[in-house]
Protein backbone atom coordinates (compact mmCIF):
# COMPACT_ATOMS: atom_id res chain seq x y z
CA UNK A 1 0.00 0.00 0.00
CA UNK A 2 1.21 3.61 -0.70
CA UNK A 3 1.84 5.47 1.78
CA UNK A 4 0.07 9.14 1.95
CA UNK A 5 2.24 12.05 0.36
CA UNK A 6 3.30 14.36 2.99
CA UNK A 7 1.17 17.94 4.15
CA UNK A 8 1.57 20.36 0.99
CA UNK A 9 3.27 22.85 3.86
CA UNK A 10 5.75 20.86 5.93
CA UNK A 11 9.22 21.24 7.25
CA UNK A 12 11.42 17.97 6.79
CA UNK A 13 14.87 18.35 7.72
CA UNK A 14 17.70 16.34 9.15
CA UNK A 15 18.11 17.21 12.67
CA UNK A 16 18.79 16.63 15.93
CA UNK A 17 18.02 17.89 19.53
CA UNK A 18 20.27 20.95 19.15
CA UNK A 19 20.65 21.42 15.47
CA UNK A 20 19.26 21.85 11.99
CA UNK A 21 20.79 20.94 9.05
CA UNK A 22 20.60 23.14 6.28
CA UNK A 23 21.94 22.85 2.49
CA UNK A 24 23.75 25.75 0.55
CA UNK A 25 25.67 25.55 -2.28
CA UNK A 26 29.10 28.36 -3.46
CA UNK A 27 32.14 28.44 -5.86
CA UNK A 28 34.43 26.32 -4.42
CA UNK A 29 36.61 29.69 -3.37
CA UNK A 30 34.03 30.08 -0.43
CA UNK A 31 32.98 26.87 -0.05
CA UNK A 32 35.70 25.42 0.79
CA UNK A 33 37.44 27.91 3.08
CA UNK A 34 33.57 28.25 4.83
CA UNK A 35 33.58 23.93 5.09
CA UNK A 36 37.80 24.10 6.41
CA UNK A 37 36.65 26.58 9.37
CA UNK A 38 33.80 25.50 10.32
CA UNK A 39 32.54 29.43 9.66
CA UNK A 40 31.64 31.50 6.87
CA UNK A 41 34.51 33.85 5.79
CA UNK A 42 34.47 37.61 5.40
CA UNK A 43 34.23 37.72 1.48
CA UNK A 44 30.23 35.61 2.32
CA UNK A 45 28.60 38.80 2.41
CA UNK A 46 26.34 39.22 5.64
CA UNK A 47 24.20 42.48 4.05
CA UNK A 48 22.89 40.44 1.31
CA UNK A 49 19.79 38.16 1.17
CA UNK A 50 20.56 34.33 1.54
CA UNK A 51 18.66 31.39 0.81
CA UNK A 52 18.72 28.22 3.28
CA UNK A 53 17.36 24.57 2.29
CA UNK A 54 16.82 21.96 4.76
CA UNK A 55 15.85 19.61 1.90
CA UNK A 56 18.84 17.81 0.49
CA UNK A 57 17.31 16.88 -3.11
CA UNK A 58 15.85 20.60 -3.59
CA UNK A 59 19.25 21.51 -3.18
CA UNK A 60 20.72 19.31 -6.22
CA UNK A 61 17.50 20.59 -8.11
CA UNK A 62 18.72 23.85 -7.62
CA UNK A 63 22.36 23.44 -8.17
CA UNK A 64 21.82 20.89 -10.37
CA UNK A 65 24.15 18.07 -8.14
CA UNK A 66 26.75 20.31 -8.03
CA UNK A 67 26.91 21.26 -11.71
CA UNK A 68 26.38 24.78 -12.35
CA UNK A 69 28.73 27.84 -11.97
CA UNK A 70 29.62 29.14 -8.85
CA UNK A 71 27.35 26.24 -7.28
CA UNK A 72 29.96 23.12 -7.55
CA UNK A 73 30.91 23.58 -3.73
CA UNK A 74 27.61 22.12 -1.49
CA UNK A 75 27.42 22.56 2.27
CA UNK A 76 26.01 20.75 4.98
CA UNK A 77 25.47 23.86 7.56
CA UNK A 78 24.21 22.51 11.36
CA UNK A 79 23.15 25.54 12.67
CA UNK A 80 20.98 26.13 16.32
CA UNK A 81 17.48 24.84 16.84
CA UNK A 82 17.08 28.07 18.17
CA UNK A 83 18.36 30.13 15.41
CA UNK A 84 16.59 28.39 12.78
CA UNK A 85 13.06 28.77 14.97
CA UNK A 86 13.58 32.40 15.51
CA UNK A 87 13.71 32.83 11.38
CA UNK A 88 10.91 31.11 10.85
CA UNK A 89 9.44 33.08 13.93
CA UNK A 90 10.50 36.17 12.11
CA UNK A 91 9.31 35.37 8.41
CA UNK A 92 6.90 36.31 6.30
CA UNK A 93 6.06 34.78 3.15
CA UNK A 94 7.76 35.35 0.07
CA UNK A 95 4.10 36.12 -2.08
CA UNK A 96 1.08 37.85 -1.04
CA UNK A 97 -1.30 34.97 -0.43
CA UNK A 98 -5.38 35.97 -0.10
CA UNK A 99 -6.97 34.45 2.53
CA UNK A 100 -3.45 34.52 4.81
CA UNK A 101 -2.78 38.31 4.54
CA UNK A 102 -5.57 41.04 4.80
CA UNK A 103 -4.27 43.02 1.72
CA UNK A 104 -1.38 42.97 -0.67
CA UNK A 105 -0.34 46.17 1.06
CA UNK A 106 -0.25 44.81 4.35
CA UNK A 107 1.52 42.01 3.54
CA UNK A 108 4.21 44.33 1.44
CA UNK A 109 4.75 46.59 4.92
CA UNK A 110 5.18 42.95 6.91
CA UNK A 111 7.87 41.70 4.10
CA UNK A 112 9.80 44.43 4.37
CA UNK A 113 10.16 44.12 7.85
CA UNK A 114 11.07 40.96 8.41
CA UNK A 115 14.23 39.34 8.27
CA UNK A 116 13.55 36.05 7.24
CA UNK A 117 11.04 34.98 4.04
CA UNK A 118 9.58 31.77 3.47
CA UNK A 119 8.77 30.13 0.34
CA UNK A 120 7.48 27.08 -0.31
CA UNK A 121 8.78 25.23 -3.69
CA UNK A 122 8.09 21.51 -5.12
CA UNK A 123 9.82 18.64 -3.57
CA UNK A 124 11.90 16.93 -6.03
CA UNK A 125 12.86 13.27 -5.98
CA UNK A 126 16.18 11.12 -6.93
CA UNK A 127 15.68 12.23 -10.82
CA UNK A 128 14.80 15.91 -9.91
CA UNK A 129 11.35 15.47 -11.01
CA UNK A 130 7.91 17.47 -9.09
CA UNK A 131 6.58 15.88 -6.24
CA UNK A 132 2.88 17.13 -5.23
CA UNK A 133 4.11 18.94 -2.08
CA UNK A 134 6.17 21.45 -0.66
CA UNK A 135 9.94 22.09 0.57
CA UNK A 136 10.53 24.97 2.53
CA UNK A 137 13.09 27.37 1.30
CA UNK A 138 14.17 30.00 4.05
CA UNK A 139 15.54 33.55 3.18
CA UNK A 140 17.58 35.07 5.37
CA UNK A 141 18.13 38.86 5.69
CA UNK A 142 19.75 41.79 7.31
CA UNK A 143 20.31 40.19 11.02
CA UNK A 144 18.98 37.31 9.97
CA UNK A 145 21.46 36.53 7.62
CA UNK A 146 24.29 37.88 10.13
CA UNK A 147 23.14 35.79 13.06
CA UNK A 148 23.17 33.04 11.00
CA UNK A 149 26.55 33.45 9.60
CA UNK A 150 28.23 34.60 12.78
CA UNK A 151 25.99 33.10 15.62
CA UNK A 152 23.42 30.24 14.52
CA UNK A 153 26.09 28.17 13.22
CA UNK A 154 27.67 25.04 14.58
CA UNK A 155 29.60 23.54 11.89
CA UNK A 156 30.02 23.28 8.30
CA UNK A 157 30.52 20.34 6.28
CA UNK A 158 31.54 19.94 2.86
CA UNK A 159 29.09 17.11 1.30
CA UNK A 160 29.91 17.00 -2.06
CA UNK A 161 31.59 13.87 -2.41
CA UNK A 162 28.29 12.59 -1.02
CA UNK A 163 26.48 14.83 -3.59
CA UNK A 164 28.54 13.22 -6.53
CA UNK A 165 28.84 9.37 -5.18
CA UNK A 166 24.59 9.91 -5.14
CA UNK A 167 24.56 11.34 -8.54
CA UNK A 168 26.34 9.11 -10.15
CA UNK A 169 24.09 5.89 -8.88
CA UNK A 170 21.59 7.53 -9.95
CA UNK A 171 23.03 7.83 -13.46
CA UNK A 172 24.04 4.27 -13.08
CA UNK A 173 20.19 3.71 -12.63
CA UNK A 174 21.17 2.03 -9.34
CA UNK A 175 18.51 4.07 -7.28
CA UNK A 176 17.39 2.23 -4.58
CA UNK A 177 21.28 2.15 -3.43
CA UNK A 178 21.19 6.37 -3.98
CA UNK A 179 18.49 6.63 -1.54
CA UNK A 180 20.29 4.94 0.97
CA UNK A 181 22.73 7.92 1.09
CA UNK A 182 20.19 10.42 1.78
CA UNK A 183 20.59 12.46 4.51
CA UNK A 184 17.75 10.85 7.02
CA UNK A 185 15.06 13.97 7.32
CA UNK A 186 12.35 13.84 9.27
CA UNK A 187 9.32 16.15 10.10
CA UNK A 188 10.50 18.67 12.16
CA UNK A 189 8.28 20.71 14.42
CA UNK A 190 7.94 24.21 13.29
CA UNK A 191 6.84 27.56 15.50
CA UNK A 192 3.21 27.78 15.17
CA UNK A 193 3.66 31.21 13.66
CA UNK A 194 5.60 29.77 10.42
CA UNK A 195 3.62 31.36 7.56
CA UNK A 196 2.00 29.17 5.43
CA UNK A 197 2.36 25.86 7.82
CA UNK A 198 -0.93 27.03 9.27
Amino acid sequence: MTAPAPPQHQIRALHTATTVTVYQAYSPALGLPAARDGRFPPAWKRDRMTWIKPSFLWMMYRCGWAAKEGQETVLAVQITREGFDWALAHAELSHYERGVHPDRATWQRTLRRAPARVQWDPERDLHLNRLPYRSLQLGLAGEAARRYADEWTVAIHDVTPLVREIHGLVGAGKAEAAARLLPEERVYAAPSATPGTG
